[in-house]
């Protein structure tokens, strides 16, 4: 199951194209990869502790490493606590070896200390191997706090050259013409730096909408025009200095879910 999953991963990353008329990355993405398992407070300890011992001695730690630096019984439970983050696929298992705890090649990618760090997350593992998926944001609260998160897609963040913080997921259709379709996942990198023909997130009135930026100039001042793409959808104008709006980030990448 787990070298199946693997390849489907390297084909997944074999399909990602340059997308110019939205000028980010577009990926198929197959469904079963699109979730991981939750973990519990012990288990997100051992993963944290395992990955830690990794990125500094570069080799894993044994059974009975791990026991002591948790403070467990025997090596005996540490083995449990192993065997189950291998069943949900956060680590792999070489049996007859001490140390012989692997991270999967699809983390691997993106195990960097310190970089693409999603503070707003549970786990501080979780923040190095995955992206947060944004669901329904809740009016005047931070579009990443945890209870938005609707789960952790498995996919480097340094797959997009811009670099991503996390995914939006698409509501509605004012964007089909770019390629942006209801159910489709956006990612987004954090900033405010934006620049006309850009495709932004923003809040506005307390609702969070991706459309495409326009700033111009007119006889009562800067406007900002966000278009959809779409006809059947009116582009919003507005005023830069109006309250309750602001820039929440730049689309990075685009991942269509089904593919494959």
């Amino acid at each position: 199951m787990l070298h199946r999953f693997h390849s489907k991963l390297l084909e997944f990353l074999k399909s990602t194209v340059y997308n110019l008329s939205i000028d980010m990355s577009t990926v198929d993405f197959p469904v079963e990869l699109t979730t991981l398992p939750k973990l519990t407070a012990r288990q997100s300890e051992i993963l944290e502790l395992v990955t830690n011992i990794i990125d500094e001695s570069g080799s894993p730690p044994t059974r009975a490493e791990i026991a002591t630096k948790l403070g467990f019984a025997s090596a005996n439970a540490a083995e449990e606590h192993l065997r189950a983050l291998a069943k949900k696929g956060y680590i792999e298992l070489t049996p007859g070896i001490s140390r012989g705890i692997r991270i999967p090649q699809r983390f691997d990618q993106s195990c960097h200390r310190n970089k693409y760090r999603q503070m707003a997350l549970p786990s501080s593992v979780l923040q190095k191997m995955t992206l947060p998926l944004i669901g329904r944001v809740a009016a005047g609260s931070p579009i990443m706090a945890v209870e938005h998160i609707e789960k952790q897609v498995p996919i480097d963040p340094s797959l997009f050259s811009k670099g991503a913080n996390y995914l939006l997921k698409v509501v509605g259709m004012s964007m089909r013409d770019a390629g942006i379709l209801d159910g489709h996942y956006l990612a987004v990198r954090k900033t405010a730096e934006v620049h006309n023909g850009d495709i932004v997130v923003v809040r506005l009135d307390g609702a969070v909408v991706v459309k495409r930026w326009n700033q111009k100039k007119t006889a009562a001042g800067m406007v900002i025009e966000l278009q959809a793409e779409n006809p059947d959808f009116k582009s919003i104008m507005v005023d830069s200095h109006q309250p309750n709006f602001a820039i929440e980030g730049l689309a990075v990448g685009l991942i269509r879910v089904g593919g494959l």
